[in-house]
């Protein structure tokens, strides 16, 4: 399932001289660890679509069509209050100027952490929200299934589970606070020597300070225990020595240092126990003490108690009330089809009635909302966003009704009073062109969407067959763990800043403790541009935009910049959308790549599909002008500049451009031609009675010698 779905998204800008065309209906979407490339000339459109992915446009920005769809909502639909729960948290964004995106004066270790810590608070409250919500819902689902007469002993069974989970929670979350704080002290002790070993007595004296107040910190029951004196009393010793340091006493420091730093390195290579299990042993009233019990053989202990005594059983119950849900749902979308069937008839007329169009609307969402599985824990997005996409696309139609003849009559009054002006010689601006709403995409968009949900819906009834309830039981219980785990954890001040530094490691910043006191200005570039990159990645986002992150740096940071971006996209299954007006920056890191010329997507395709099998004049134009190191002979420039976008060309935005453009280029914009089920190219030359036109000299040399570098490379890819 896509993370992200663009569809049909139309952005214009109003200005003074009229609408600008920013974004003309386009549509792609983006999977779980996929790179889509976005590439195109300066002003095509690309940071636009992306700006309103983020909820970020311009104030004077107007969406007159289209959907984004992310995790079931459409972000051109929700509050602002929604999208700040998403922007940082699940969807992060690197800008092409690293010194506006930062605060010129807050240091740049400040910078990481508040990123961080707002989005842990967002974090816990959207965990805490959605383990709420889902237990209510599951134990309403197996009081329907199981009837009345046993609603008391299913409402025990949950309050038990939310008991043991939050009992496991908060054991959970005082091991990770003292862990971190172990971490945060281990810091410490590297910044002490550092500074011993530049004989900086002061640093070190008030290091020592805080290294005491994390080392006490990090005490818990699975760590290092309250009751340990020799703990304690090596932090006595390290704030003693510490407190009147002198070099004179380097030699008792780094003694007392490695005596802690052993025990805190221990802390780090403890077994993690099984909290969620832990919790119903505690519960039962069983003794936690890993001093007598190790941590492997409490874990197996607790988990095999709670397999017996609660869990089997509860899962059992989960895949009955799962299993009767999808029936019921099943029921539920069968009339839901029944009803789309039956209100389709209205939105295909020829002219449509508002009452009737509203009314059939008010029937059709009501269906579908019902046939919609709470329970579900991948959402049905196409049902989710069908009452806004239907009531938006409704409410367009009609107004356009309305505005159209108005919009019409205005422009013809403002053509007569230019044309009378310039028939007395007098000088005057131009017209502003009329700005029209669509009736036909209006309604195309409302019976797109009901074939969709009908579709989807016949596709899932014929998957029903294959479920396996047990299994989903397993992952109900994994989600419920998951988001219970996310409310648990609190990130201290103290470990934001270890992370904060672990960061600047990750993104391949040297000494990253001095840079962390330091302000932007302080930094290079690409010193910059990877604080910005840290900064995205803090709150582990689903998805990450670049926005020409390496435009403004020298070739050899850009290289690295982007291998950064391809590292951390593997390491953390990123989603990625890249953002450049050159197209050999993503070459060897792009999954697929939209072309965009004039607000609308050219050409879409594989990495493989654009670069050895461009289709498209504008590709064509692209890679002639892209330089590498082997071509000898001279790159071709793009002729002419963009469309003035007020006033959109008729038909291909680029026929003016193109030297291969036919009549037909300039009458009618050519639809979407598939070369594969993964590549299409919107050009007339793909046409079945188009001339046959073989792409520049230049391209052919350039696909001709990355297929031989492939070969030679064993099939890898070569560009």
């Amino acid at each position: 399932m896509a993370k992200l779905e663009v569809k049909n998204l139309t952005i214009s800008f109003r200005t003074n001289n009229g609408a600008v065309r920013a974004v003309r209906d386009i549509s792609f979407s983006l999977n779980e660890g996929e790179t889509l490339a976005i590439a195109g000339e300066s002003g095509s459109g690309k940071s636009v679509t992306t700006r309103a992915v983020m909820g970020i446009l311009a104030g004077n920005a107007m969406v007159d069509n289209g959907e984004i769809i992310y995790d079931g909502k459409d972000l051109l639909k929700i509050s602002e209050d929604d999208f700040h729960t998403l922007r940082g948290h699940k969807l992060a964004m690197v800008f092409q100027d690293p010194l506006s995106a930062l605060n010129p004066i807050m240091k740049i270790g400040r910078q990481l952490t508040e990123a961080m810590i707002l989005n842990n608070k967002e974090r816990r409250r959207d965990g805490k929200a959605q383990f709420g919500r889902m237990l209510s819902l599951l134990e309403k689902t197996m009081i329907e299934q199981q009837g009345d007469a046993n609603k008391a002993e299913v409402q025990r069974k949950v309050k038990e589970f939310d008991g043991f989970v939050l009992k496991g929670n908060k054991m959970e979350e005082s091991f990770k606070a003292a862990q971190e704080a172990a971490v945060e002290a281990g810091d410490y002790i590297e910044q002490i020597l550092s500074a011993m070993g530049k004989k900086d007595e002061k640093n070190v004296r008030e290091l020592a300070g805080l290294l005491g107040s994390a080392a006490k910190n990090a005490c818990d029951l699975f760590l290092i225990p309250k009751e340990d004196a020799n703990y304690s009393a090596l932090i006595a010793k390290a704030e003693a020595v510490g407190k009147k340091f002198t070099m004179a006493k380097a030699d008792e420091m780094r003694s007392v240092l490695g005596e802690l730093s052993a025990k805190l390195k221990g802390c780090a290579e403890v077994e993690t126990p099984d909290f969620f299990s832990i919790g119903y042993y505690a519960a039962q009233g069983k003794e936690i003490d890993p001093r007598k019990t190790p941590v492997a053989q409490l874990n197996a202990q607790a988990k095999d108690a709670l397999e017996k005594g609660f869990l089997n059983g509860f899962v059992q119950d989960i895949a009955k009330a799962l299993e009767y849900s999808e029936k019921k749902n099943v029921a539920e979308q069968k009339k839901a089809i029944e009803v789309l069937k039956a209100e389709l008839p209205v939105f295909t007329a020829e002219k449509l009635d508002e009452r009737a169009c509203r009314a059939a609307a008010s029937r059709a969402t009501a269906a579908v909302e019902k046939a919609i599985d709470k329970l579900a824990l991948e959402k049905d997005n196409g049902s989710y966003v069908f009452k806004t996409s239907v009531k938006a696309n409704i409410d367009r139609y009609f107004k356009g009704l309305t505005h159209n003849p108005k919009e019409t009559r205005r422009f013809e009054r403002d053509t007569a009073k230019y044309e009378k002006l310039n028939a007395k010689g007098k000088e005057t601006g131009s017209v502003v062109p009329m700005n029209l709403i669509d009736l036909e995409i209006a309604k195309k968009n409302i019976v797109r969407a009901i074939e969709q949900v009908i579709a989807h819906y016949e596709a899932a009834i014929s998957a029903t067959a294959k479920l396996n309830y047990a299994e989903e039981a397993q992952k109900m219980i994994g989600y419920l763990k998951a988001r219970a785990s996310e409310a648990a954890y609190t990130l201290t001040m103290g470990m934001a800043k270890h992370r904060a530094i672990e960061l600047m490691k990750e993104v391949g910043i040297p000494e990253p403790h001095k840079r962390y006191n330091r302000y932007p200005f302080e930094l290079s570039g690409g010193m910059r541009q990877r604080i910005v990159i840290a900064i995205a990645l803090s709150a582990n986002p689903d998805i990450l935009i670049c926005d020409e992150p390496t435009t403004a740096l020298d070739v050899t940071i850009q290289a690295q910049i982007l291998e950064l971006i391809n590292r951390l996209k593997r390491e953390r299954r990123l989603s990625v959308i890249f953002i450049t007006h050159d197209l050999g920056v993503v070459a060897n890191m792009a999954d697929k790549i939209a072309i965009m010329y004039a607000g609308k997507i050219v050409e879409y395709g594989t990495a493989d599909d654009v670069f050895y099998d461009p289709r498209h004049p504008y590709t064509w134009a692209l890679l002639s002008s892209m330089p590498d190191l082997e071509t000898k002979t001279k790159l071709e420039a793009i002729p002419g500049t963009p469309p003035n976008m007020i006033v959109p060309p008729k038909g291909d935005a680029f026929a003016d451009r193109n030297q291969y453009a036919m009549q037909i280029d300039f009458e009618q914009q050519p639809p979407a031609f598939y070369v594969n089920d993964t590549h299409w190219a919107a050009t007339w030359l793909l046409h079945p009675d188009a001339p046959k036109v073989q792409p520049p000299e230049i391209v052919l040399e350039r696909i001709a010698r990355m297929q031989k570098k492939e070969a030679e490379a064993g099939g890898g890819k070569a560009v």
